[in-house]
């Protein structure tokens, strides 16, 4: 059964740096196609990060150069590295997959992926 744990969410300072993780179960990261979505209160679901078989990762334009999306296939996990933080990054934070993909070619589209875990709060103030 597909389950996904984000964790390491939090408050920080602006120009802070936090790192999320999602550990999976059910399915392997190497085979799927992976992404971080995020929700702030009153805007839409943002795709900010993708991921798949490919190894090749994808970014929204407004986390370019700032987030770093990455899987570790040994111990099946997600992760997101977030530097720069702006008071902007403030979201729920949801670790998502479609794991019968080995790749997606709309990754920005958050309709694309069938797994989400719970989410994490990101705040910077």
């Amino acid at each position: 059964h597909v389950q996904l744990v984000e964790s390491g969410g939090g408050s920080v300072q602006a120009g802070g740096s936090l790192n999320l993780s999602c550990t999976i179960s059910g399915f392997s990261v190497s085979r799927a196609s992976m992404a971080w979505i995020r929700q702030a209160p009153g805007k839409e679901r943002e795709v900010i990060a993708g991921i798949d078989t490919t190894g090749v990762p994808n970014y929204a334009d407004n986390v370019k150069g700032r987030f770093t999306i990455s899987t570790d296939n040994f111990k099946n996990f997600l992760y997101l590295r977030m530097n720069s933080l702006t008071p902007e990054d403030t979201a729920m934070y949801y670790c998502a997959a479609d794991s019968s993909k080995l790749r997606i070619f709309a990754w920005w589209n958050h309709r694309e992926y069938k797994s989400w875990g719970q989410g994490t709060q990101v705040t910077v103030s």
